[in-house]
């Protein structure tokens, strides 16, 4: 079996048992470059948590801004396309990420997109390096790996609206006390605090016959509501989302 065989087939078979982990055990993905010649460094996932925790590089999600908002890695940024470029070989605008880390091309970036072989971080590494930063990695594994290890992504007001006009399979949670709940809701939301996830299992309020389902999160504030999304994930859902911005509370309060 070919060398890059070998590797699609160990990184598929990692994906399968993910779900089957124990949270006491620490799972591990290392970074699988796809390419020849690549000119930047990737990092694992365990790698890309060390760096959001400790804050010590900008995380920049290479996707466009629609995607970006419909569920992007908490604590990661994302900036207008470069102008003139077809949708087929999108990439971001380095001028905007330059601005953003305030013309320090050795500040420490990281960048994302759509897994293996998504090339938009690849593109956007490269322009970057052709410009003059030196510290640039990639995490291309991406986001689908990223949620298929138990990571919860981050939700933005327009990618919302999306979802809630677009998917009619989405579910929604409110975290929030019962009474908080009573008082209004999201349309259509689900009473869902984090101490009942476990019993919402086999009460119909998680859809056991479809781990896939979208669902999205929200709660008194981003931390509470963060939490409640990580206790969905950690049963095999792996497409959760949590909502840190007020415009939840703004929703809510205007129904």
């Amino acid at each position: 079996m070919a060398r890059w065989d070998r590797l699609q087939l160990g990184l598929a078979l990692t994906l399968l048992v993910v779900p089957q982990v124990s949270n006491a055990q620490s799972v591990t993905i290392q970074a699988a470059t796809l390419g020849q010649n690549q000119k930047t460094p990737e990092v694992s996932t365990d790698e890309l948590r060390r760096l959001l925790a400790d804050g010590t590089a900008t995380i920049f999600d290479a996707r466009p801004f629609m995607e970006y908002a419909a569920g992007h890695i908490p604590g990661a940024v994302n900036v207008s396309a470069k102008a003139g470029v077809p949708m087929s070989r999108y990439v971001s605008d380095v001028a905007e990420i330059e601005r953003l880390v305030q013309g320090d091309k050795n500040a420490a970036v990281v960048l994302y997109c759509n897994g293996p072989y998504c090339g938009k971080s690849s593109r956007l590494a490269e322009e970057l390096v052709q410009t003059g930063f030196t510290n640039v990695r990639r995490y291309q594994l991406g986001a689908p790996v990223w949620r298929a290890l138990g990571g919860v992504m981050q939700i933005e007001p327009e990618g919302y609206a999306y979802i809630r006009e677009g998917d009619r399979t989405a579910r929604v949670y409110d975290a929030r006390p019962a009474n908080d709940y009573a008082a209004g809701t999201l349309p259509g939301a689900i009473h869902l605090p984090k101490e009942a996830v476990e019993k919402a299992k086999d009460d119909g309020r998680l859809p056991m016959q479809d781990h896939n389902t979208r669902i999205v999160v929200f709660a008194t504030d981003g931390a509470e509501a963060r939490t409640a999304a990580d206790a969905i994930a950690k049963n095999a859902f792996h497409n959760v989302m949590f909502c840190a911005d007020p415009f939840c509370k703004q929703q809510i309060a205007s129904k």
